[in-house]
């Protein structure tokens, strides 16, 4: 156990994992090593537990060979598929703080500093999204959490006036195809009805349409719904896109309904010099999902809801004698979790700060964001490829459709030729469906990816596509 009189085991088990790492880092080629997963469960399944190795080194390898051998590498720079970024080095080195002392944040006699921490960032955010000196937050494990917070503070706002047990099925959600699954899903969770979750129509950007919003609002109150929240998205997974969050306040405030921001993945453009304007208006939310292993450079996790009024946090506090009473006058933030015992996972966030500073976290999410541009110009200029929208963020929509393919044929190709990509190793993206067709999806998070590595990967498909077609050129020969 980790104490004063083990710390000659502990530095050496520390210096070894991060020297056997360090290794595997450098030796690393490509984003994947290719392995399938019947060879990996066979691995797998030939340890077995009930048999220590009896020694921390060999455990390590068996580790190395198993795990670090066949991980995915999101620092390799052809690494372009899901919204997972390379790690901030200072974040690392609080990693390693956190996970020794082993803080629970949960109250004051057993985290003291680290809660003070922990407040002056979501203070710090705070400022940041424009609210006031009363808002408050919390730090959670993701954007699914904090946006079922979020909606679970929406919904006792709802219900405070109202007959709980009658209003509960009538209560709605408004929000666009394009909102991250998590609101459907903390829908069910908090009892809502099947159809609580309303579609509203997004724009021809896909960007949710704010008259529609207002019909949408008006015909469930009609239809004897109560509105209890809308959920505004800045940055949506597949599309990148920001909804007009300023638009959606007016009309929020004007009808009394909770506005969510969902901010997850645009969250970075808080921090951005160049594009902080495209946030415009989510000062006028009543809660707001970060996601700071997104757009901050963090290790996972590291994500937080934040809201403008700090008394709605109350809403879902429960006292324990033994562990929150009433009477209790220190600071306390079991009282703001839906979480009990919870990391301190600030510290990342903080040592980050304190090192780099905001303007370069800014600056590096700008970065991939111009990337994303650059790509898109030239997917579009290459007639191999058909780009679905010009993006916003760092997300870029497209597929491998020479012209003797059929819409038909690029739909039943781009899933399984984004299959045989991932197990070549060299690269790995993304796939989705939008409007019932299937495209391929670059999500840049890494400033160190080039536009060099992201032709590479073009050529990759490229090669790949005509070998599956049938075509045997130079560069299907190649790619054999």
């Amino acid at each position: 156990m980790f104490s004063g009189s083990t710390l000659d085991a502990y530095t050496s088990g520390v210096w070894h994992a991060s020297a056997l790492l360090a290794g595997r880092v450098k030796a690393v080629r490509q984003p994947y090593s290719g392995a399938t997963v019947p060879e990996l469960q066979e691995q797998v399944d030939a340890v077995d537990l009930d048999r220590p190795l009896g020694d921390t080194g060999a455990a390590l390898h068996e580790v190395a060979r198993l795990y670090l051998d066949n991980a995915v590498w999101f620092h390799e720079p052809t690494y372009v598929a899901h919204l997972n970024c390379p790690v901030a080095i200072p974040a690392l080195s609080a990693e390693v703080l956190i996970s020794a002392v082993n803080s629970s944040v949960d109250t004051w006699d057993q985290s003291t500093a680290g809660t003070l921490i922990e407040r002056r960032l979501i203070d710090w955010t705070a400022g940041r999204i424009g609210f006031g000196p009363g808002a408050d937050g919390i730090f959670t494990s993701g954007g699914t959490q904090s946006n079922l917070q979020a909606l679970l503070l929406a919904r006792e706002e709802a219900l405070e006036s109202r007959n709980r047990a009658a209003s509960l099925e009538r209560l709605r959600i408004f929000a666009t195809t394009q909102s991250h699954f998590s609101v459907s899903k903390s829908a069910g969770i908090l009892g809502l009805d099947a159809d609580a979750v309303i579609g509203v129509a997004t724009d021809h950007t896909g960007r949710m349409d704010a008259t529609a919003l207002a019909v949408a609002i008006d015909d469930a109150r009609r239809d004897g719904g109560i509105p209890m929240a809308v959920v505004a998205t800045a940055g949506t997974t597949d599309l990148g896109r920001i909804d007009p969050v300023a638009e959606i306040a007016e009309i929020c405030e004007r009808q009394g309904i909770w506005l969510h921001v969902d901010a997850a993945y645009g969250c970075g453009l808080l921090v951005s010099p160049r594009r902080r304007h495209l946030l415009d208006g989510i000062e006028r939310a009543d809660s707001v999902t970060v996601d700071f292993h997104k757009s901050y450079f963090q290790p996972v996790s590291s994500s937080a809801i934040v809201v403008r009024r700090g008394e709605t946090m109350r809403r879902i506090a429960v006292h324990a004698d033994y562990l929150n009473p009433r009477t209790a006058a220190l600071p306390n933030q079991v009282d703001k979790s839906l979480q009990t015992t919870r990391r301190f996972d600030a510290l990342k966030l903080w040592m980050t700060l304190r090192t780099m500073g905001s303007d370069q976290i800014g600056d590096m999410f700008d970065t991939v964001i111009d990337r994303a541009a650059d790509v898109h110009a030239l997917i579009e200029a290459d007639s191999d490829f058909e780009a679905l929208a010009e993006p916003t963020l760092s997300t870029v929509l497209f597929r491998f459709r020479p012209a003797h393919l059929s819409v038909a044929e690029c739909d039943d190709l781009m899933p399984r030729l984004r299959q045989r990509l991932f197990y070549g190793g060299r690269a790995i993206v993304a796939g989705t469906r939008i409007g019932g067709h299937y495209w391929l999806k670059f999500t840049l998070l890494n400033p160190n990816t080039t536009m060099d590595n992201l032709r590479d990967v073009l050529d990759l498909i490229r090669g790949i596509g005509r070998e599956m077609t049938g075509e045997r050129d130079e560069a299907a020969a190649v790619m054999a």
